[in-house]
């Protein structure tokens, strides 16, 4: 079964574990995820199935869109809800003007300090596993990119908001800090993945939906085309000239339309037969085959 299915990832599941439920449910081994989501959050959890997993390389570096709330008043030491208490209760809950006043200091290009409950390896080890061990954790700061990081709505110490990020931020420690920057302490208090790249939550299924499909065989209705995904490079019909030697890993000559670097092609009926890289002119070299349908070839 080869395809794209956006599942909604339900808070309490790891990334890994939904993963492993669509694994039986589809009857398919071959399925990634395309960015982990932690446990407690929910929301957009991309997979690949089926020969399509070869795609995972190209969708790298997609920015994230999230929907949450922080708890202003205290920090924790996982940086949400899920830890203990790390700071006093504040005596004060900051106010509108306070937070807006410092959301500019968290957008664009940032150093961030990844959570020391993180999956962030030092010297090989998880930094997680040594904070649980309550061994000392020296994670050091990355460059990370914030492009929107809103106040949506406040109340009570709960601020509502929106924020727009790049591979590798976290947004516990964007509640964190801005906790720490307001002398109140915050953490992350709930987290919703509305976006990731080109795929929403309201194309996204549920595992209980997924599951009806699975039982009544209509699982493929679910799934995303080939030709929906990675919308950047263009979608290129093969002549039938092209098509053998494109499964045999060999350069092959596409219509020429565009001075597009990378392609993907297809089959008349829209199957995807693989994605092409330009060498030269119209010269498009096979950097992954997947057989438009049929098997590929060495």
């Amino acid at each position: 079964m080869d395809g794209a299915l956006i599942v909604d990832k339900p808070s309490g599941l790891t990334s890994h574990d939904v993963v492993a439920q669509v694994r039986k449910l589809a009857l398919e081994r071959s399925i990634g995820h395309l960015g982990t989501l932690d446990p407690a959050a929910r929301g957009v959890l991309p997979l690949l199935l089926g020969r399509l997993t070869r795609l995972a390389q190209y969708f790298q570096g997609r920015d994230k869109e999230y929907e949450g709330i922080i708890q202003f008043g205290f920090a924790t030491d996982t940086y949400d809800a899920q830890g203990e208490p790390a700071s006093e209760p504040a005596p004060r809950l900051p106010s509108r003007e306070e937070i807006e006043a410092l959301l500019p200091r968290f957008r664009g290009r940032i150093e961030q300090m990844p959570p020391p409950f993180s999956a962030k390896k030092i010297q090989g080890v998880p930094a997680y596993k040594l904070a649980r061990r309550a061994q000392p954790v020296e994670l050091k700061p990355v460059t990370v990119t914030i492009s929107t990081f809103d106040l949506l709505a406040l109340e009570d110490g709960r601020m509502r908001f929106r924020a727009v990020c790049s591979t590798g931020a976290y947004v516990r420690s964007l509640a964190h800090d801005l906790g720490a920057a307001l002398g109140v302490g915050g953490h992350l208090a709930t987290l919703t993945r509305t976006r990731l790249g080109e795929f929403t939550l309201t194309e996204s299924h549920s595992i209980e939906t997924i599951a009806e499909h699975a039982a009544a065989g209509t699982l493929e209705h679910l799934l995303l085309p080939p030709l929906r995904l990675l919308p950047e490079f263009p979608a290129v019909v093969a002549p039938p000239e092209a098509v053998s030697r494109l499964l045999h890993g060999q350069p092959a000559n596409l219509p020429e339309f565009s001075r597009a670097a990378m392609v993907r092609v297809f089959t008349p009926d829209e199957r995807l037969l693989a994605i092409g890289r330009r060498i030269a002119g119209s010269l498009f070299h096979p950097q992954a085959v997947f057989g438009g349908g049929e098997e590929s070839k060495p």
